[in-house]
């Protein structure tokens, strides 16, 4: 009979799973040769990897990038499954809840998909079922051609409750973006409360939660300086929860000398990687740019912090973001070729 583990065993044992999975992710180094391969070689390299397995299951439904992307999602879905799986007593219960940024993504992107009137097939190829929506629930909201009755039959009761309350306006303006900003904000005070909830790891979670919505919340003041903030409020796309007041990020939207901007968000910040990301915005960027330097300093930071904490939800979690961004790589290289678009325009569209 297998003996159970108990004490700090299961968490160094997990902590060892996530250190070796995240190893054999794709290095910087393979990403710049994908690059210059064409999307027949591309494919085959991807045939060749972990997710041939998927694309073999796959094959008989699909074909060319559509089986890639397919093939993708899928397995990202199951990996995220086995992480779970894999978890100790309170890190699943934080595991869980933070996978359901996967179900708030599935949703608008059916919804959205729906009012577009892309094909069901379209629209299943960017889903993946890692939150408590699985695939049978999610085939079953494709199946509905009523965007009412989708939001109806959701079963993420609180989460539906925010949509029917938004779902006609956003079917009116044809814009989904408030929906997303409470949804998101639901979100977070979810993750907020679970781990200040006493619960043994929470501290750490708790940290990580805080600098992520710092980091969401510096992308959207970034992306309001860059298209020129009208008259219109933007009190709704703060995230409360973070280092920032919601009143001081507002201000910020008005401030002129992006050297004023980046001296009043470091005075919060601790993190040295988001520091340097911060200093290397004192000119104005393209907003792909900023979004990507961001992104990297979250993943720095999330490798520092589980080096530091490695017997924490924190390696875990490392992993699982830096798992999602090899699949949202390797998807934009596959559409990327498709389109022909040039390896150096693709290229700033990765995040290495």
């Amino acid at each position: 009979m297998t003996e159970v583990m108990s004490g700090p065993a299961p968490y160094i044992y997990v902590s060892t799973r996530m250190r070796v999975r995240k190893a054999k992710l794709i290095p910087r180094e393979e990403y710049l040769r994908m690059l210059n391969m064409s999307l027949s070689e591309f494919t085959r390299l991807i045939e060749e990897m972990e997710y041939k397995r998927e694309i073999d299951e796959l094959s008989a439904s699909f074909s060319g990038v559509d089986l890639v992307e397919n093939a993708m999602s899928w397995n990202l879905a199951k990996e995220y499954q086995r992480v779970i799986t894999l978890a100790p007593g309170e890190m699943k219960g934080f595991t869980r809840d933070y996978l359901h940024k996967w179900d708030i993504q599935n949703i608008l992107t059916i919804l959205r998909g729906k009012t577009q009137d892309l094909s069901d097939g379209k629209i299943r190829a960017v889903l993946v079922p890692a939150g408590e929506l699985d695939a049978t629930m999610l085939d079953r909201l494709l199946a509905e051609t009523n965007t009412e009755r989708i939001v109806e039959i959701l079963p993420e009761k609180q989460m539906a409750k925010i949509l029917s309350a938004g779902l006609a306006e956003a079917l009116e303006t044809h814009s989904f973006g408030i929906l997303e900003n409470k949804l998101y904000k639901y979100y977070y005070a979810t993750l907020i409360k679970a781990a200040r909830g006493g619960m043994r790891g929470g501290l750490p979670f708790l940290k990580y939660v805080t600098f992520e919505i710092d980091v969401k919340n510096i992308t959207n003041l970034f992306r309001i300086l860059a298209q020129g903030k009208s008259n219109v409020s933007t009190s709704d796309v703060w995230i409360e929860g973070g280092s920032y007041h919601v009143d001081e990020l507002e201000r910020l939207c008005s401030v002129e000398s992006m050297d004023e901007v980046v001296d009043t968000l470091k005075k919060k910040i601790k993190s040295p990687v988001l520091i340097e990301a911060l200093e290397s915005l004192r000119e104005r960027k393209p907003i792909y740019a900023i979004e990507g330097m961001l992104i990297a300093a979250q993943l720095n930071q999330m490798d520092n912090v589980s080096k530091r904490n490695p017997f924490s939800i924190s390696p875990l979690l490392a992993y699982l973001e830096r798992k999602k961004y090899e699949v949202s790589n390797l998807r934009a290289l596959a559409r990327g070729k498709e389109a022909g678009l040039a390896p150096e325009i693709l290229e700033k569209y990765l995040v290495m």
